[in-house]
């Protein structure tokens, strides 16, 4: 029994020592990983990480990058936010015009003069390195189609900004889309009073209107037609669209700081015969009539008020101050004068051109020669002009949104055509001098055709001048 006792008790003793993995000094212990040799048996280890690391599955790895907001993680460093459509070598932007269509003869000129300014810029090298890519759709002048477009720009293209947004109906139709996406829009090819903003906040401060203000040259409309043609009482023609309701708003406050009295016709747009508005502002024996209309109808009113017997002074909008204009009414010149306001200017006090012009002239000759003097061609470029100036004094900054819209606000930007654009302190009201033209046929000899010009009627002056404020 005591030999079957000690027996026993030496294979109890083997196992235990086996279970122990008790090792000798041939046999080394290996441990698995996460543990160690502690007395001669393995052990788990008790893991201490860096204050920059945390343990992940038994081992320590580099804390994840916690970056502020308005910082984005890049491979492993915080860098700022960058808006859409910037890279290191590039900055794409984009609009959509009509480019066929009734209003081609406007939108192909227009994005003619975007595109040449910002050909001469990247041929310089571009802003601060970067090339800038200019995309543009043709919305053949429709609300649907501007939309279409506007989304797909922002959302698909991912542009960093809108440069040249363009016309009435479109602007109208897509302006709370973009400003509620923040992204900058500057220059719009119209003067709608939805621009007009005396304090912008938020959002709205991504809004830079360039051009006059309709209900602004509504009023200088009835100041010049009393200043020029002593004018009591004044004939309107205006559509029922936001532009000519934006120009009748105008004139009817101006008028009744005047006391002048006002014979309205409301007209669509889309007329083709305005015949019965012209024969009612002829028979109330006016002193001169405002067209208050766009391009197509305002050249439509001026024929038919010819038709009618009309001989009083007309003013149209400074959007119908070009060449083809006055080309399209040339009949109607022999029976009464037509005016209208500018608010650019090409010529220094001795009638040469400026300097400004001249470089215009020769960068939009390389695209087409035919738009060396079109008054649509000189706003692309000038809404270009405009949009560059922003990223130069932006510098070697983080390119963003919010940064663009702060130097585009910290002092006056200069037109290259003439005057200046003050958007301090959220001022959306866009330029605040104009001038006041005639339209004028200069008879060609022989075989030179006419020349037809809205010619210098009075300088240029700020707007508060010109009313009497």
């Amino acid at each position: 029994m005591r030999k079957l006792s000690m027996i026993l008790f030496v294979l109890v003793g083997t196992l235990v020592l086996s279970a122990c993995e008790v090792q000798t000094q041939d046999d080394p212990l290996v441990c698995e990983a996460g543990q160690h040799e502690e007395d001669g048996i393995c052990v788990d280890d008790t893991l201490t990480c860096a204050d920059d690391e945390i343990e992940v599955d038994g081992a320590c790895e580099p804390k994840p990058l916690e970056c502020e907001e308005g910082w984005l993680q890049v491979v492993d460093v915080c860098v700022e936010q960058v808006s859409q459509g910037v890279t290191g070598t590039t900055i794409k932007v984009g609009n959509s015009a009509a480019t066929s269509g009734a209003l081609a003869f406007v939108g192909t000129p227009f994005n003619a003069g975007i595109e040449a300014y910002f050909a001469m810029v990247n041929a310089a090298g571009g802003v601060n390195g970067r090339q800038i890519e200019f995309i543009h759709y043709d919305d053949e002048f429709t609300a649907a189609n501007g939309i279409t477009y506007a989304e797909k720009l922002v959302e698909d293209d991912e542009v960093f900004a809108f440069v040249g947004h363009f016309g009435t109906p479109i602007v109208g139709a897509t302006l709370e889309y973009l400003e509620g996406k923040g992204i900058p829009q500057v220059y719009y090819a119209t003067g709608i009073s939805a621009l007009f903003n005396e304090a912008a906040v938020g959002n709205e401060k991504a809004s830079f209107p360039v051009q006059p203000i309709y209900d602004a040259e509504g009023q200088v409309m009835v100041a010049r037609a009393v200043a020029e043609f002593s004018a009591t009482k004044i004939g309107v023609i205006y559509t029922n669209d936001d532009a000519g309701k934006g120009i009748l708003n105008g004139v009817q406050i101006q008028a009744t700081a005047a006391g002048v009295t006002l014979v309205t016709e409301q007209v669509a747009p889309t007329a083709t015969d305005m015949s019965a508005a012209a024969l009612s502002i002829f028979g109330a024996d006016v002193d001169a009539v405002i067209v208050a209309a766009n391009q197509v109808p305002a050249e439509i009113a001026i024929k038919a008020l010819s038709a009618a017997g009309n001989t009083s002074p007309a003013i149209v909008s400074y959007v119908n101050a070009s060449p083809t204009f006055i080309a399209n009414i040339a009949a109607e010149l022999a029976n009464f004068d037509v005016y209208s306001s500018a608010w650019i200017n090409i010529f220094n006090e001795d009638l040469t051109t400026t300097d400004a012009y001249n470089e215009f002239v020769v960068e939009v000759s390389k695209i087409d020669v035919a738009y060396a003097a079109n008054p649509y061609a000189m706003a692309g470029w000038i809404a270009a002009a405009f949009f560059v100036e922003g990223l130069e004094r932006v510098g070697t900054d983080v390119l963003s949104w919010a940064n663009y819209i702060e130097a585009m606000e910290s002092s006056p930007v200069l037109n290259p055509l003439g005057g200046a654009v003050d958007y301090a302190d959220g001022r959306r009201v866009g330029t605040q001098s104009m001038s006041f033209l005639k339209a004028t046929i200069i008879p060609g000899t022989g075989d030179d055709p006419d020349t037809y010009v809205f010619a210098s009627f009075r300088p240029m002056e700020t707007i508060s001048d010109i009313l009497g404020n």
